[in-house]
């Protein structure tokens, strides 16, 4: 299985920032059950890494790996979406129960 390596970009620790993160470690312990490498940036404190991948809004989730690249933006509480842009295809309802947000 391949292990995923993801960026989030924030702004600061505002209610949206702490929403995404949030929301992206529910998504990734549900579904990728320890596959991933999260890395999360403030572009407050670092500027030049979000001109280097040309981060126009936060939050904005990268996936460098596996390839191909992806950039997911929002507070990635749309859940349905979060797994289209790290192109994983699995049955929803295993994995969320109900109650928790699902868009689709």
């Amino acid at each position: 299985m391949a292990q995923y390596l993801l960026k989030l970009y924030i702004t600061g620790q505002t209610s949206r920032s702490q929403q995404a993160i949030h929301n992206l470690y529910r998504t990734c312990q549900e579904v990728l059950d320890g596959r991933y490498e999260l890395t999360i940036i403030d572009v407050l404190e670092h500027p030049e890494l979000a001109e280097t991948d040309k981060i126009l809004a936060t939050p904005t989730l990268i996936k460098t790996a596996p390839l191909p690249l992806r950039r997911i933006i929002g507070d990635l509480s749309d859940t349905a979406k979060v797994l289209r842009g790290l192109d994983l295809q699995i049955s929803h309802t295993n994995h969320f129960p109900k109650g928790l947000p699902y868009n689709e």
